[in-house]
């Protein structure tokens, strides 16, 4: 990959994160704004745009690390574990999506009912097997098993900030943008990567 286009997925991924944590914002955090329209303050207005925009960045920022950091695991996985890696990472898929919902359920003392945490781990499964399909589709069947290791376990593992947080606003506040930035990075990678 030329250092060009590495410089262009940063810039664009981190573009990317920017303006879906905005727009997300928006929605999770609208009684925020609506504090400031009545009457209206266009100063904080624009104060909680750039703050938004920034908080993204920094989403699309831990987006980009755990991208690389999967490419470094994923190239020793398949170095070390052969022909066992795909079944390993089927399991760590398992076992992620198990903690999602367990550990979650636990951690909430019975305060939200179980079947939120199922629909959630449902939801992310369900969208990783649809990014994972598109992405063996343009490359290779070989790729839906890494792509949906990436799209569930990595991308749980980059939200682990936003699960430990207070209340659920920043929980789903990060977790839009992961999954926006993730996807999209994983799409285009081989785009990138066949460009001469």
């Amino acid at each position: 990959m030329k250092s060009r286009n590495l410089v262009r997925l940063f810039f664009t991924t981190l573009l990317i994160g920017g303006i879906s944590t905005l727009l997300t914002s928006f929605f999770v955090k609208s009684e925020t704004y609506a504090a400031f329209l009545n009457p209206i303050d266009v100063f904080e207005i624009f104060g909680l745009l750039i703050f938004f925009i920034g908080l993204g960045f920094v989403f699309s920022l831990v987006s980009q690390m755990g991208f690389f950091a999967y490419l470094t695991i994923n190239q020793f996985g398949l170095g070390m574990f052969r022909g066992l890696w795909g079944p390993i990472q089927v399991i760590l898929i398992g076992v992620t999506l198990f903690d999602l919902v367990y550990f979650r359920y636990k951690g909430s003392d019975g305060e939200t009912s179980i079947y939120i945490y199922i629909l959630v781990a449902v939801a992310i499964f369900v969208y990783g097997w649809i990014i994972s399909g598109i992405k063996a589709k343009e490359t290779n069947r070989k790729a839906f098993i890494p792509a949906l290791f990436f799209m569930i376990v990595i991308t749980t593992i980059e939200w682990v900030p936003g699960l430990r947080a207070s209340g659920n606003d920043y929980t789903w506040l990060m977790i839009i943008p992961l999954l926006v930035c993730n996807t999209y990075q994983l799409l285009v990678l081989h785009r990138i990567t066949e460009r001469k």
